[in-house]
């Protein structure tokens, strides 16, 4: 019940002239951030340094 109780209190805070896709769009965000921040807790994360090697990596198999 919480999270639909946090869901309403969410959409319910956006301007009325929200659009569906707005308020979808609000409700993913909220989602991602808590998966993320659930990510941190749990110790799923990566070094800043890693990630720029990834970036490179990708970046390079793209060709740029």
């Amino acid at each position: 019940m919480i999270a639909k109780e946090e869901s309403i209190r969410l959409i319910q805070q956006l301007p009325d002239e929200s659009t569906l896709t707005d308020i979808i769009a609000t409700l993913y965000f909220k989602q991602t951030v808590e998966r993320g921040l659930e990510d941190i807790e749990e110790g799923r994360i990566l070094p800043h340094e890693k990630v720029r090697e990834r970036m490179a990596q990708w970046t390079k198999s793209l060709g740029h």
